[in-house]
């Protein structure tokens, strides 16, 4: 019998061909398998191995020792006696020369045309900015008030603050007194820091202030710009045409305490440990009706001694007051040289 059409083949292959099909494919997946395998043990071997031979970077926790420091000091010729200001730079230049540190010493009027009109204290921001431009290399920027003498010459910043700021570092306190809502960090390593400063009775006080800058890295010449950003957000139009009632002072207050990028770098340490004045404060009373004291009177031995508010005072002179604390200065001076 013939059929108009030939039957229809099926799409299955014959078990014959099945059977093999399956075993090529179980074949294959084994060469697979193995060759991971051995690609894995070669890569575990490569990980033991560099382990084991290499030494792993670990991310410093403490400041390193004897870093380059540069003394920043902003004199005001135009209330400024030429003996006063004579004694401050002596007492700078004694110091930088024991301990192996740079001078940078400079006027308010220099900055006038960059901070007019604003309060002439604001000098101090570009002070710093040109300061760290010439100086790239340098490690710390200390700026220190033409107010205030060093009254402890043996003491560098290294042995006297650096090496201790694990201990001195002020964490999960109020980042203005009394009461800031903001605090300082809790958990943050002296490495880590880059702004350490001291506060008073009533506010921060920049009159003594370190500032790190990471020197220009010596393939790509570009310095770590974290000092910069700090002191171009300090210098803003926006905060120097603001009527802030301490000018400069109050704008900082307000950047550390708004700022994360800055209170994550910000270590305070007890007034006078970088800041004594040679005045005490008297008994407060807190809102909450608790009296509240504050120690910030220099005592012999101390390291700075600062003349707050020397030019404001009637009955204050501030000549005679630094010259007290130069006389001070020079007997300590003999006792080192001998």
């Amino acid at each position: 019998m013939q059929f108009a059409l030939p039957p229809r083949k099926t799409s299955q292959p014959p078990p014959f061909a099945r059977a093999a099909a399956l075993n090529n494919a179980s074949h294959r997946r084994r060469q697979l398998q193995l060759l991971g395998y051995i690609v894995m043990g070669i890569l575990t071997l490569y990980l033991i191995c560099g382990w084991l031979f290499s030494s792993p970077y670990v991310a410093p926790t403490e400041i390193e020792p004897n870093p380059s420091v540069l003394l920043v000091t902003v004199f005001n010729e135009a209330i400024m006696s030429q003996p006063f200001m004579e004694l401050v730079r002596k007492n700078r230049e004694d110091y930088a020369s024991r301990h192996g540190y740079t001078n940078f010493f400079t006027n308010v009027s220099t900055y006038d045309a960059l901070v007019s009109p604003s309060p002439a204290s604001w000098a101090l921001v570009p002070a710093l900015r040109q300061a760290l431009t010439l100086h790239p290399t340098t490690t710390y920027v200390w700026s220190l008030s033409a107010y205030s003498l060093i009254t402890n010459p043996s003491l560098s910043l290294s042995s006297h603050v650096f090496s201790n700021l694990t201990s001195l570092m002020q964490k999960d306190v109020p980042v203005v007194p009394p009461d800031s809502v903001i605090h300082t960090f809790s958990h943050l390593r002296p490495a880590d820091v880059h702004l350490i400063l001291s506060q008073d009775m009533d506010n921060l006080a920049p009159t003594s202030l370190i500032l790190r800058n990471n020197p220009a890295d010596a393939q790509t010449g570009e310095p770590d710009n974290w000092a910069l950003f700090f002191l171009d957000s300090w210098f803003d139009p926006l905060y120097r045409s603001y009527a802030f009632q301490k000018a400069e002072q109050h704008a900082l207050e307000h950047i550390v305490q708004w700022h994360p990028t800055i209170l994550a770098k910000l270590a305070l340490v007890e007034q006078r440990v970088l800041n004594s004045y040679n005045f005490a404060y008297g008994e407060r009373e807190g809102v909450d009706g608790v009296k509240r004291r504050h120690d910030a009177k220099w005592q012999p031995g101390d390291f700075v001694v600062n003349l707050k508010n020397c030019d404001f005072s009637e009955n204050r002179d501030c000549d005679k007051e630094m010259a007290d604390y130069f006389a001070r200065w020079q007997k300590e001076v003999k006792k080192l040289d001998g």
